[in-house]
């Protein structure tokens, strides 16, 4: 699969994202329901820790990708919800340093499934 960044401006190189992904030859997508800080049996962990929970959400994501045959290279959209967006921005580096510079909205939310979460990333993949 052929992808390739849209990017007519250059400020969001900083923050390791694309304004667009255009794809083309793509065969398969996934649509990743969002993943948090949840172990196996489906159990909050890191209450109160952001970077800790985001490393868990890639690490999620990476697991569900790799159970479709996908990797995190296959990535070329995300949506992050957080409960501090600055918190999240303090660790984005967790984000930028496993992904490949995807499509990405970023909203703050009030609160997501369970109180203790602070971080939910929903990918699209396409390969």
């Amino acid at each position: 699969m052929d992808h390739q960044q849209i990017n007519p401006w250059e400020w969001q190189d900083e923050f390791g994202y694309s304004q667009a992904i255009e794809t083309k030859d793509g065969e398969r997508v996934l649509y990743c329901a969002g993943q948090t800080s949840m172990d196996a049996d489906g159990n909050p962990v890191h209450p109160d820790d952001m970077r800790a929970q985001t490393s868990k959400v890639i690490e999620n994501i990476e697991t569900v990708l790799a159970d479709a045959d996908f990797g995190l290279d296959d990535v070329v959209r995300i949506d992050c919800y957080t409960t501090d967006v600055d918190r999240l921005f303090e660790n984005w580096d967790l984000i930028t340093d496993r992904f490949e510079q995807p499509g990405c909205t970023l909203l703050g939310v009030e609160r997501l499934a369970f109180p203790e979460l602070l971080v939910e990333i929903k990918a699209t993949a396409v390969r």
